[in-house]
């Protein structure tokens, strides 16, 4: 083989390594872009979680003194607000699911 058909492989092999390179540095700057949001959120998230501490706890008073039907109302609320919460975190992981799987 002449000398410039190495010269023309190896500058073929050059030019695959720099396309290669540059292609997984544009994935890896994605994927970083999109931790970056996620830490956003998830900063946001813990801020919240912050403001709701700030209210004061509940006063403790014994169950046996409350009324049944209050009882059986809050258990009910609890029950609803949980479902709510729920909801809500279903919905975020599915928009975070949908918004994950565009990253690319």
């Amino acid at each position: 083989m002449p000398w410039w058909s190495w010269v023309l492989i190896w500058c073929g092999l050059v030019l695959g390594l720099i396309a290669v390179l540059s292609w997984c540095a544009v994935v890896l700057y994605r994927k970083a872009l999109g931790t970056l949001r996620a830490v956003e959120a998830l900063s946001d998230q813990i801020s919240a979680l912050d403001h709701d501490q700030t209210h004061p706890a509940a006063t403790f008073t014994p169950a046996v003194f409350a009324d049944s039907a209050e009882l059986r109302e809050n258990v009910e609320q609890r029950r609803v607000e949980r479902t709510r919460r729920r909801q809500l975190r279903r919905d975020a992981l599915i928009v975070r699911g949908k918004l994950m799987r565009n990253v690319r």
